[in-house]
């Protein structure tokens, strides 16, 4: 009897370790990864506010663009989170929809934003989720923003039901793009241009944490996806652009850097290989790190994004 309640009682403290161990690396992780001012997040944000070279000559990343344009801030509710959009308005029948990417904010998407201005397009750039003035404790990597991306689309054809729209988002507002366009979208959704997207939010954590960590990262994603799907009902395999972007029809640019070490370039090409050939154009900036292929070569970028959008938003 002694001997039975003695093994009960180590499998009891094995299961109760086993289990503090797996709360314990879930919650980390999520923390670390996914919450509102996760580490990682904040790191991101700092880093940005460095000088970032631009071959010979050294460029600052200037968001005062915004104070000198009369945008409007734009509101929408979805999932109980209200979410904050910045709207230009030129009175064209144009309109790009800006997503930026993991740890930003709207005021990063200066310099895609003046693009479009002077193209001709309104522009609405979009807070997600957990990010900026946007409410929400958690990031949603693309795969919850694409529900919100539906309620902004809805609110741009409230305002003109007839006008054109361009999809355009960064890194993690990239995939947000393509994910997006796995669901149903009305006809004035017309093109998409995604910078840097990853292709799957399961492989891009486990290859950040790969990269980041001394860790098994096979063990260490395991149990950060069965704390998320069991806390947050958040399963990161499911989140998946590639999937998404067999369902669409729509034409996409995919634009990646070549020397990309947060979402590997190899990304791009699993997203491209989703869409027929008759629908897309890839450019791949060799020299560029991630998100800065416009920094590194702007007349290239400026060239095959005037080259898609004559062709497909006339």
């Amino acid at each position: 009897m002694k001997i039975l309640s003695i093994i009960i009682l180590a499998i009891l403290t094995f299961v109760l370790f086993f289990l503090f161990v797996y709360l314990l690396i879930g919650s980390i992780c999520f923390k670390v990864s996914l919450a509102r001012k996760g580490t990682v997040k904040e790191g991101l944000k700092k880093s940005r506010r460095k000088k970032i070279k631009n071959k010979e000559k050294e460029m600052v990343e200037d968001y005062s663009w915004w104070d000198k344009v009369d945008a409007q801030k734009l509101t929408i509710e979805n999932d109980g989170l209200k979410l904050c959009g910045h709207f230009v308005n030129l009175n064209s029948s144009k309109t790009a929809l800006l997503v930026h990417g993991y740890g930003s904010y709207y005021k990063e998407m200066a310099d895609y934003a003046e693009l479009f201005i002077r193209r001709g397009f309104n522009v609405l750039a979009i807070e997600c989720r957990g990010h900026g003035n946007s409410e929400g404790d958690m990031v949603g990597m693309g795969w919850l923003d694409r529900l919100d991306i539906l309620k902004w689309i809805d609110l741009l054809l409230t305002q003109n039901n007839s006008q054109k729209i361009v999809l355009f988002g960064v890194s993690m507002g990239a995939s947000a793009v393509c994910m997006t366009l796995g669901e149903k979208l009305p006809s004035n959704v017309v093109c998409a241009v995604e910078d840097c997207g990853f292709d799957n939010v399961y492989k891009e954590f486990s290859y950040i944490y790969h990269r980041a960590t001394l860790l098994p990262p096979s063990l260490l994603m395991k149990t950060f996806n069965s704390f998320t799907k069991r806390a947050k009902n958040f399963d990161m395999k499911m989140a998946d652009a590639v999937k998404q972007l067999k369902k669409s029809n729509i034409p996409v640019l995919f634009i990646h850097g070549g020397k990309d070490n947060f979402v590997p370039t190899e990304m791009l090409f699993s997203l491209a290989d989703a869409v027929p050939e008759s629908r897309k154009m890839v450019y791949v900036c060799e020299e560029a790190a991630h998100t800065k292929s416009y920094h590194t070569d702007p007349s290239t970028y400026k060239r095959k994004l005037d080259h898609f959008l004559s062709k497909y938003c006339l």
